[in-house]
């Protein structure tokens, strides 16, 4: 289904949301008191602080506010400067996540986003469906659960959106969700759609690889991570992303 977007501004800043999944959405979506209220909110980990997850009218749906990470969030916590509605954080997410869904690709379905300004900063949330059943490619690790078979889809996961131009500005295993045999890549924070490259493209793979080796897919040595994990996924990678 085609995103059709909708805007609602206010004093305090503006809401964007896909009319055609809801057809109207307020600012009390973007509050976790008042899910909370209502018995239809439950945090879980994951992100910068965590994510709400959220019993909607349209469903199961995860609440993420912006925040920063490393040395700057302690003088900027959740705001960003502002340079135009169209270059928020939340704006350009929700519209890269219309790109993803119009290409087919398996990312997340975008709901809503809202940012409010704060004289010359702004904050934001983003509102996505939830995808359920699924556990992070992370988790998977840690369980023991990663082995060729599954870093093959990796590979081809990754291919996939490389190949569209879609470019993730944090490609780490906590952003790769595994449901059963099918795969997705959640957080677009910062990703967009750039032609096609290889320079990009293997930075970007060499990120996802990184994450891996740091959360101890070489515990049995880099050569056997090498062998078992890495090569069948950059196998599958280059022949989908020829394909």
């Amino acid at each position: 289904m085609a995103m059709l977007e909708r805007i609602r501004e206010d004093a305090a800043g503006a809401i964007l949301f896909d009319a055609a999944v809801s057809p109207q959405v307020d600012a009390d979506w973007f509050e976790p008191e008042t899910w909370r209220a209502r018995g239809a909110l439950r945090v879980q980990g994951g992100g910068r602080g965590g994510v709400a997850v959220i019993d909607t009218p349209v469903g199961e749906c995860v609440l993420r506010h912006y925040r920063r990470g490393g040395m700057v969030a302690r003088l900027m916590g959740d705001r960003y400067l502002w340079k135009g509605a169209d270059r928020t954080r939340c704006f350009a997410e929700f519209r890269l996540l219309g790109v993803i869904g119009a290409l087919g690709l398996p990312g997340p379905e975008a709901v809503a986003c809202r940012y409010r300004r704060h004289g010359l900063f702004y904050s934001a949330d983003l509102i996505t469906r939830r995808i359920a059943d699924a556990h992070t490619l992370a988790q998977c690790l840690a369980d023991g659960l990663l082995d060729g078979e599954l870093a093959e889809l990796v590979g081809a996961l990754v291919a996939r959106f490389h190949r569209a131009g879609i470019w993730h500005a944090d490609l780490n295993a906590h952003n790769v969700l595994v449901r059963s045999d099918e795969l997705f890549l959640i957080d677009f924070d910062r990703g967009r759609q750039r032609e096609p490259g290889e320079g990009w493209q293997q930075s970007n793979l060499m990120r996802l690889r990184r994450s891996l080796l740091k959360l101890g897919a070489a515990a049995h040595g880099e050569a056997a991570f090498e062998e078992e994990h890495w090569k069948p996924l950059v196998y599958r990678y280059e022949r989908t992303l020829r394909a």
